[in-house]
Parts: structure tokens; C-alpha cells; sequence
């Protein structure tokens, strides 16, 4: 079993060393019930003037500067090298919902990366918050509040497959599979709900509806099991 090194019963906005929309990130702060980084994010989160109650990662990035300025016990340490921070701080963190900012740059392989942790522990639910998007491992069954003409694009991680209400093209019957059937650019015609058999299907809006996203994710009425081993 995992140790908590961060465990709230609201929500943890965790922060990355990648960019962030100022106004977001102190939208989040402000609303989240404990707030973490992952390495070099405790910089941005300290330019923001926000103090992390924990920073997590192999701490190779993170300035010194940000090192003095850290409370005593916010650091925590993982020297290993095989997971990314980002791996490293959800995997510690316990809470119903973590908010991720600063994780979905310009680097196609740290996105991936990321995203590949979303499916590596199901039973975290976490939204991601990027410059154009937001991102979230789609747990067994959610309704979306979107307005008609909502982008809403279906990828899968590995095969999958689920139904749909709300969609102009409906996902009912359909194998996705990343060497396959994947969803992209879909369309709300209305509110929308989604049932999905495998932890394995993200749903990726426009950054605007992260707010739809969020309320979807909290309302869910059941999560993923850890993964065996």
C-alpha cells in the first residue's frame, strides 16, 4: 500500500514545472483543500506567491531558491528514477479529485507520459488542465453539462469500448483501441453521458468546460479499482 504524503478530504490542486494560465492556477489555489507540487512546480507555485504543502518528485529541478523558501517537512524526497514526478506525487497524494496544472506543455512526451499515468492508477481521479484543454481518465459512468457544439474528443489508451447519450455520433458498439477506432473531435448535441467498460478511455474538452469536467468527476458514481500490482 502507497504512503500518503498528502491526504485531504476536498480536492489537491497539484502543479508541474510546465506552463500555467496565472488566473487558473490561482482560481484553483484558491478553491482546492490542499495544494502539492511535483518537483520544479513548487518554483511556479512560489512565483504565484502560493506556499505547496508538499512538494514531491526527485527533486532535480526544483531551484534552490524554492528550497530555502519551503517550509520545514514540505519536501519529499523519491530518489528513484523509473516513474516521472508526476507518477511519483499522484501516486502520494490522497484525495477525491486532484487538479494537475503544468503537466500538459509543449513536450509531446511528457504529455504522453502523463497521460500514461492516468491509466497506470485508475482508482486516482485527476483532471488535467492545459493551454487548450482538459483532460481526464473517464471513470465506469459520467454525465457532462456541454452546450450543443461542444468539442468532445474520446482516446483511448488501450481497447476499450462504452456507450453514449448526447453525442452526434454515438460511441455505442464501437471497439476503440489506439491502433484503431479512437474519437476524435466528437460533438455534444446536449448534455452527455458516457458508460465505459475499462479504465482506459480519456475525454478531452476545450479548457473552458474544465468546470463541466470537474462537476462530472465529482458527481461519478462509482471509480476504478487499483491495478493489481
Amino acid at each position: 500500500m502507497m504512503e500518503s504524503l498528502l491526504r485531504r478530504a476536498g480536492p489537491v490542486l497539484l502543479v508541474g514545472g510546465g506552463a500555467v494560465d496565472p488566473g487558473r492556477l490561482a482560481r484553483a489555489a484558491r478553491d482546492a483543500a490542499g495544494v502539492a507540487a511535483a518537483d520544479s512546480g513548487a518554483d511556479t507555485l512560489l512565483a504565484a506567491g502560493i506556499v505547496p504543502d508538499a512538494v514531491i518528485g526527485d527533486m532535480d529541478s526544483i531551484s534552490g531558491a524554492a528550497r530555502a523558501a519551503l517550509p520545514p517537512g514540505v519536501l519529499h524526497e523519491i530518489a528513484e528514477q523509473d516513474s516521472t514526478d508526476f507518477d511519483k506525487a499522484l501516486r502520494h497524494i490522497e484525495a477525491p479529485l486532484v487538479i494537475g496544472h503544468g503537466f500538459l506543455g509543449a513536450r509531446m512526451d511528457h504529455a504522453l507520459a502523463v497521460l500514461s499515468v492516468l491509466a497506470r492508477y485508475p482508482e486516482r481521479t485527476c483532471l488535467l488542465e492545459g493551454p487548450e484543454d482538459a483532460v481526464a481518465l473517464l471513470p465506469p459512468e459520467i454525465t457532462l453539462d456541454l452546450a450543443p457544439g461542444t468539442r468532445v474528443s474520446l482516446w483511448p489508451l488501450g481497447p476499450v469500448t462504452g456507450r453514449s447519450e448526447g453525442l452526434r455520433w454515438p460511441i455505442d458498439g464501437l471497439s476503440f483501441a489506439p491502433d484503431a477506432t479512437v474519437g476524435t473531435s466528437n460533438e455534444a448535441t446536449g448534455p452527455v453521458r458516457l458508460r465505459i467498460d475499462a479504465p482506459r478511455m480519456l475525454v478531452i474538452l476545450p479548457v473552458a468546460e474544465a468546470e463541466a469536467l470537474r462537476h462530472g468527476l465529482a458527481a461519478r458514481p462509482a471509480t476504478w479499482p487499483a491495478r493489481a500490482g
